[in-house]
């Protein structure tokens, strides 16, 4: 047997594996371990040949301030402008009241050493006067006073505005970002893209019309241990991944949508008229304008609102692009307040052309399931797998991977009992280094597993909105294309879309890739069922 080039044998090798977890960075060979011990580590690493991928290039946030407009300041407006760098005086007056009762809640601690982005909120608009005066209050100072916009429209239009942050009920997202784009302004938006198939294809072809810089936000590309994980895949660790499972598990209050009704909410404060003005006349309702999730006309539902994270941010990973056939069944079961959205779901995507690399004879290994099941009624964790004919990996802030039992790949290992499959052959946590976890509600974790609150840089915990919006930003400075573009955006809008429409009209959904559009026998029209 050939020894490797530190002096170790194969089977040496073969024999650390294991027993030998790989830790955020590779932080392996610590001074209190013997020389032995690092060299098989390092040789390990080599075997495996897994590298943690360095995060996207982001370049100077010098020069002029880009001058931003936030279009809706409710949940998500607040949480965007503060990883942007301006948090409202509420904000921060509670998390420094939590920081002196609890020492280990470092979140304004980390919001007051984030980066400064050197921008400016030159515009607020926002349906509810009181989250508009909120801004306006919270982002003025000696020297300026941010405009309240009232429409959109005024805001895109005028001359102080370089770019735009739309944080709306999902049913003003693409209206929005399309006018910004033809009027060319730089758009970040959230997620969904969009809300109809119509809106999806005249939003992608403004865009590649454009000059501007789209960013959707699925601020989970920016997360290290899913950067890790595309090379995991580019190595062929998992061998060819036929199945792909992804859930999302809530069971409190917030996490069904149930938000909040504010207590000076009335006609008089809150512009319903507009709110509704792309949807036909509806009559003025407090529930439906701070909980519109809850309903097809404003929100797209379990489909829209969660699963393309994760569809996302298997996408990110796997390359996997539109599905071929999209399935979705589920029922309002835990929820009957008068919501018309399902609180459980669960989504068959299929790929039958897709495949991820073989350890077997060529031909064999074809095509790919993802699976995405849903409850508001449950919290139990279930974790996100990816499942190959080698390993199976555990997908979150922190990647396990576990071979198979009967593995190609790693047959002779298992046979000679040196690697046993119920022990990780490989793990990777990124926050090994330190970073204290001031996330404490069930919602709040959920996200924070799947990378959309926090991901880490060499140990230290980094918001990863933050990180998504720099992103954007050195784009529009320094030239560039963002991680989650409109090619990106695209394929999570049909996805998300064939899902919806696959559960509204009770079938399986088609894609037609050659003719890039949804088959459509019957003449269904795919708007109308997407929005009531």
């Amino acid at each position: 047997m050939k020894e490797d080039k530190g002096g170790l044998t194969r089977r040496d090798i073969i024999k650390g594996l294991a027993a030998l977890p790989v830790l955020g960075g590779f932080a392996i060979g610590a001074s209190s371990k013997r020389s032995h011990d690092r060299e098989l580590k390092e040789s390990i690493l080599k075997e495996l040949n897994i590298e943690a991928t360095a995060p996207p290039s982001s370049g100077p946030m010098s020069g002029d301030p880009v001058r931003i407009g936030i279009i809706g300041f409710g949940i998500r407006g607040k949480q965007l402008a503060r990883a942007a760098g301006f948090a409202t005086k509420e904000w921060i007056a509670t998390m420094n009241e939590n920081a002196q009762t609890n020492k280990n809640d470092t979140r304004l601690k980390d919001f007051l050493g984030q980066e400064d982005l050197n921008i400016r909120i030159s515009g607020v608009c926002d349906l509810f006067d009181v989250r508009a005066e909120e801004a306006i209050d919270s982002f003025s100072t000696e020297g300026f006073i941010p405009k309240r916009f009232r429409h959109y429209s005024d805001m895109i239009a005028s001359p102080d505005i370089d770019a735009v942050i739309i944080a709306t009920a999902d049913h003003w997202h693409a209206p929005i970002a399309i006018d910004a784009a033809k009027a060319g302004k730089h758009v970040y938006i959230e997620k969904p893209m969009t809300h109809t198939l119509s809106e999806t294809y005249e939003l992608y072809n403004t865009v590649r019309a454009s000059n501007i810089v789209f960013q959707l936000g699925h601020q989970h590309r920016q997360t290290q241990s899913f950067l890790t994980a595309q090379d995991i895949i580019k190595k062929n660790v998992l061998g060819h991944i036929s199945l792909v499972q992804t859930n999302t598990n809530r069971n409190d209050d917030n996490g069904a949508w149930q938000y909040t009704i504010h207590e000076k909410a009335n006609e008089q404060t809150i512009d319903w008229e507009q709110f509704v003005s792309n949807r036909g006349p509806v009559p003025f309702n407090k529930e439906h304008f701070f909980r519109w999730r809850k309903w097809w006309t404003y929100g797209s539902g379990l489909t829209g609102d969660l699963m393309t994270h994760d569809y996302d941010r298997i996408n990110t990973i796997m390359k996997i692009g539109i599905p071929k056939y999209a399935l979705t069944s589920g029922g309002i079961y835990t929820h009957r307040d008068g919501r018309n959205v399902p609180d459980v779901i669960q989504v068959s995507l299929e790929f039958p052309e897709y495949t991820s690399g073989t350890s077997q004879e060529s031909g064999k290994e074809k095509g790919l399931t993802f699976l995405y099941s849903a409850t508001l009624g449950n919290g139990f964790n279930r974790p996100s797998i990816l499942m190959g004919h080698d390993a199976t990996m555990e997908l979150g802030n922190q990647l396990t991977i576990h071979a198979e039992r009967r593995s190609t790949r790693y047959q002779e290992m298992i046979e000679n009992e040196v690697l046993d499959p119920e022990v990780p052959l490989y793990s990777y946590d990124p926050s090994s280094k330190g970073g204290v976890d001031g996330v404490t509600s069930a919602t709040a974790k959920y996200f924070a597993n799947r990378g959309l609150m926090y991901t880490y840089r060499d140990g230290k915990r980094v918001d990863s909105t933050f990180l998504h919006i720099r992103e954007w930003l050195s784009c529009i400075r320094n030239g560039g294309t963002p991680s989650c573009n409109i090619e990106q955006g695209f394929q999570e809008a049909i996805t998300a879309l064939m899902s919806t429409i696959s559960y509204k009209l009770g079938k399986r959904v088609e894609w037609d890739s050659e003719k890039n559009e949804i088959v459509n026998p019957d003449g269904d029209d795919f708007d109308q069922a997407l929005t009531v």
